[in-house]
């Protein structure tokens, strides 16, 4: 819902106002309906404000408490901050604002950092009591609010996007060799700490960085949810009705706001049923909305037969956006120069477009994303089941290539090995906490690949365009829940057994008996014309002739045959390192 900055020094200096100045103006999409900036000494703080909870200017960032000596820029929705507040009331706290940071504010100082254990929502904030000169950054359990950061012995900057901390200057914007195996490796997925760029980092999620006055800090994980430990046994009909409730939870605790709420409907299971259940509580005249693409080599571009029945089925103002294959070329650098970190997947221009599209008619969202890691989506997860080898599983259904095929492709001097991503997973998948290799598999998938991919993809591009989504499937008791649910229920009937079972109870049966669906960009998956035109052209220029990040004969056999190089999840192999040179010279780093 809003863009936050700051800098905070370690070595005595007054903080840099106008490098604060500089990464809120980068971002000034993400929160167009205010601004504010604090200067105190070596503690500089800055927020671009998107009005969701308490519209008024008594919720304004950064928020200063001079009672109890606390500033604070926030990023996010705290969903039960009205149950919160009336906890911390009891408790003898006095608000002079009707909105959810404030809320923070009172419940780290009532709790510490333990506060965060009893948010419910999505978040990344930086806090700092001036008393100790302590600072303290926090994301959510999902990720689902991003927090960048570039650290010195000098100082520290934070920023809800990556450029914003270019923007801010004096940071290292190299390609960092580490993160480019993990790119090229992890369908684009490169998990925190690193980033794209040496010096830009950023906090992992359900992560809080306390940072002293001299610099020094530790880090505390607060959540971490076991898979497949559930010491009960249950009926499958036992566990569709806790999903059942447990789902409208998430659902109607993502309506909080003082804005109208709105539905991304792709026709797909996931969306169709937040739709559903938000008629079943009695939402009328909600607004949805659906987006398609101009077909390519005979492969459809759009859903709209599946969302136009959900929308009929329960008379929602619904809005439809179709894109022909002209106007996407056009859109394409507007959605590249929108990414934090270059992401490869077709979505990221229709959630662009289609959050252009929406931003016109309301300020929030419900989506569906996170469904598929959350319950067993996904092809790979059923040769997971009793795999003798997981790690080599899991990596021949999703990597995208092994550390040979980097070697090859790979320029001469960033050919470093090109094992860091499978030891990543190895080393994640011997954690304690899920012995099944499809628990194993769930658990790196839904905490690590999709904060890296969907997550930072839906919130990249809907705040490009000043609009905030929530994603109900990411409510973390909802999760937790299903992280202790049985992994043959969600494999069985094509994947998300269990969540379709459900599904059949609240929408039309048509949504849920069929392929699974997407957001189908077929001109990008089979690049040919002026889209051939655009991904050689930024291989060929200066820049990328100077970084030299590919084997010059892997790009020459990708150009001359782009279709026939297609990874085993379906995407090109070219779009994916004409990608990452596009968003390398948009943002003029690397």
């Amino acid at each position: 819902m809003c863009g936050i900055a700051g800098e905070i020094r370690f070595d005595g200096a007054i903080a840099d106002a106008g490098a604060v100045a500089r990464m809120m103006r980068s971002q000034a999409r993400r929160g167009p309906d205010a601004c504010g900036q604090m200067m105190r000494g070596r503690v500089g703080l800055g927020h671009q404000r998107l009005k969701i909870i308490d519209l008024s200017h008594r919720s304004a960032q950064p928020m200063v408490d001079p009672e109890l000596g606390l500033d604070l820029v926030f990023n996010g929705c705290i969903y039960n901050y009205q149950p919160l507040r009336e906890e911390l009331e009891r408790l003898g706290y006095r608000f002079f604002s009707g909105g959810d940071t404030e809320v923070i504010l009172k419940a780290y100082h009532a709790w510490g950092i333990d506060c965060v254990q009893r948010f419910k929502g999505m978040f990344a904030f930086a806090l700092h009591e001036r008393e100790s000169g302590r600072a303290v950054l926090a994301r959510d359990r999902f990720g689902i609010k991003p927090l960048y950061y570039s650290q010195t012995p000098q100082r520290l900057r934070f920023s809800s996007t990556l450029p914003g901390i270019v923007a801010a200057g004096d940071v290292d914007t190299s390609v960092d060799p580490e993160a480019l195996q993990f790119y090229m490796s992890w369908h684009a997925v490169v998990p925190p700490p690193w980033t794209i760029l040496k010096g830009v980092r950023k906090l992992a999620p359900a992560t809080v960085r306390v940072v002293e006055e001299d610099g020094s800090f530790t880090e505390h994980v607060y959540w971490n949810p076991a898979f497949g430990h559930d010491s009960e046994k249950r009926r499958p009909q036992e566990w569709q009705e806790l999903l059942l409730a447990s789902l409208r939870a998430a659902v109607e605790r993502r309506m909080v706001a003082d804005v109208p709420v709105g539905v991304l409907l792709s026709g797909g299971v996931d969306s169709s049923l937040i739709v559903g259940l938000l008629a079943e509580m009695g939402q009328h005249g909600l607004s949805t909305f659906s987006i398609g693409f101009e077909e390519a080599h005979g492969e459809k571009g759009d859903e709209f037969v599946y969302s136009d029945l959900i929308a009929r089925h329960y008379g929602t103002d619904h809005h439809k956006l179709f894109v022909p294959s002209e106007d996407l070329l056009k859109e394409l650098p507007g959605c590249i120069a929108a990414m934090s970190e270059p992401m490869v997947s077709y979505d990221n221009i229709g959630f662009y477009l289609l959050s252009r599209e929406v931003a016109k008619h309301i300020k929030v969202v419900q989506s569906g994303q996170g469904a598929d890691e959350v319950f067993g989506g996904y092809h790979w997860y059923p040769p997971m089941a009793g795999a003798n080898d997981p790690v080599a599983t899991y990596a021949r259904a999703f990597f995208d290539r092994d550390a040979d095929g980097l070697k090859r492709q790979l320029g001469e001097d960033w050919r470093n090995g090109g094992t860091l991503p499978l030891d990543y997973v190895r080393e994640h998948f011997s954690r304690a906490g899920a012995s099944d290799p499809v628990d194993k598999a769930l658990r790196i998938d839904s905490t690590v690949m999709l904060v890296d991919d969907p997550v930072k993809r839906v919130d990249n591009m809907t705040m490009a365009w000043g609009l905030e989504a929530r994603v109900p499937f990411l409510d973390h008791e909802l999760a937790e829940l299903a992280a202790r649910i049985p992994s043959e229920l969600k494999l069985a009937d094509g994947g998300k057994a269990i969540l379709k079972a459900v599904a059949r109870q609240v929408i039309p049966h048509e949504v849920i008996d069929r392929p699974k669906g997407y957001f189908p960009v077929p001109a990008l998956k089979y690049i040919d014309g002026p889209y051939l035109e655009l991904v050689r052209d930024a291989l060929d220029a200066q820049p990328a002739r100077e970084r030299g990040l590919f084997s010059r004969d892997y790009l020459d056999t990708l150009i001359a045959d782009p279709t026939g190089h297609i990874t085993p999840l379906r995407g090109s192999e070219l779009w994916q390192v004409g990608l990452l040179e596009l968003w390398l010279q948009a943002h003029g780093v690397g």
